[in-house]
């Protein structure tokens, strides 16, 4: 799964990337305007409390892949407001998040003259919407021809969907604020349209601004809902210095400054929620493990995730949810108060499920 981090010139954008995925990219780096890659691994305290219980050999976590795309330019012949080469690099991901400047710098004028947070987020959406919009123009023309022709019904399904997009991109709305089924996600996945894709808007906010976050997120939230758009904030400059540091020296810095989590393991659990993700926990004396899946999979496509034996032999899955197993402490206790249970391959895993497969 990959996220892409966009954003105007100056907004942070490789700050963020470089502070959520602990790399360091040099100004000569960053002058090539070349597209950067890491893999995160999403914190998870579960694994770390259930490794207390079973002391494995190793813990893993789940990951999610951010990608710094590059090639956000104003000034592009192309009718759109930016490059041709950035909306590709962005049709590639399968979500955004999109940083957004929320801070005054003298020394790095912002490229629209004045810090406006809620311009900036439409200004991008704008542009994603015109791309969808004139891909969609595009392909309903070939479209129409063709069903002239062969009266085909996957062609005419086809057609009828992105007519309903036209009306929905020419309201100026998102397409991701339309509900789709599995049949027409999967008909119409190729074509990658930027506004169907989810989207975090990540504020960077100045230093002293922390009692102001919550206020301007809760604005932003709102101005944006009906877009389908969520908001999150971080301190760009604080969460450089915290990614520098060991976690004992950070432990500290953030005790003295009253920061009772990082914005950034917030902000990249809030990313793989926007994926429709959860995890599943598989656990013993080899290793504590967090699995991805997507929400709704069933135990029998779970165990596939894990190893495609297990999905082809299925017999069982035996589960008991993480807080039932903390609250009583071992697996006999939850045995003997129900709570550890069989399902078969039709249940539907939830997140946070510990789950045994049992398998031919």
């Amino acid at each position: 799964m990959q996220i892409g981090l966009v954003g105007l010139p100056f907004s942070g954008k490789s700050t963020l990337f470089q502070t959520m995925t602990r790399t360091h990219l040099d100004e000569a780096t960053l002058a090539r305007q070349q597209t950067n890659m890491a893999t995160v691994k999403i914190p998870d305290p579960r694994v770390d409390k259930l490794a207390e219980y079973f002391n494995p050999k190793k813990r893993v976590y789940t990951s999610i892949e951010f990608v710094d795309v590059v090639g956000l330019k104003k000034g592009d012949h192309t009718s759109t407001q930016f490059t041709g080469a950035f909306l590709g690099g962005v049709k590639t991901n399968d979500a955004i998040m999109h940083v957004v400047r929320a801070f005054d710098d003298p020394l790095y004028p912002h490229p629209e003259g004045s810090v406006d947070p809620a311009r900036d987020i439409a200004i991008l959406e704008t542009e994603f919407l015109l791309s969808d919009l004139a891909m969609v123009e595009n392909r309903i023309g070939k479209l129409r021809k063709e069903v002239l022709k062969m009266q085909d019904e996957k062609l005419k399904r086809e057609l009828g969907l992105l007519e309903l997009f036209q009306k929905t991109l020419e309201n100026e709305q998102p397409l991701r604020t339309l509900t789709l089924d599995s049949r027409d996600a999967l008909l119409i996945k190729g074509y990658q349209f930027l506004t169907l894709k989810p989207q975090l808007v990540v504020l960077n906010l100045e230093d002293d601004a922390a009692g102001d976050r919550d206020r301007l997120v809760s604005e932003l939230q709102e101005q944006f809902r009906d877009a389908g758009i969520a908001v999150d904030a971080f301190f760009g400059k604080i969460e450089m210095e915290l990614a520098q540091m060991e976690d004992e020296d950070a432990a500290e810095f953030m005790k003295d400054y009253g920061i009772e989590e990082s914005a950034l393991t917030r902000i990249i659990r809030a990313a793989y929620d926007m994926l429709g993700l959860i995890s599943f926990l598989t656990f013993g004396e080899d290793e504590c493990r967090a699995w991805t899946i997507r929400q709704d999979t069933t135990a029998h496509e779970a165990a596939g995730t894990i190893h495609t034996d297990l999905m082809n032999r299925f017999i069982r899955a035996e589960v008991v949810h993480y807080d039932d197993f903390i609250e009583h402490g071992s697996i006999q206790a939850c045995k003997e108060t129900g709570h550890w249970r069989l399902e078969g391959k039709d249940y539907i895993v939830k997140d946070g499920d510990m789950v045994i497969i049992r398998h031919g």
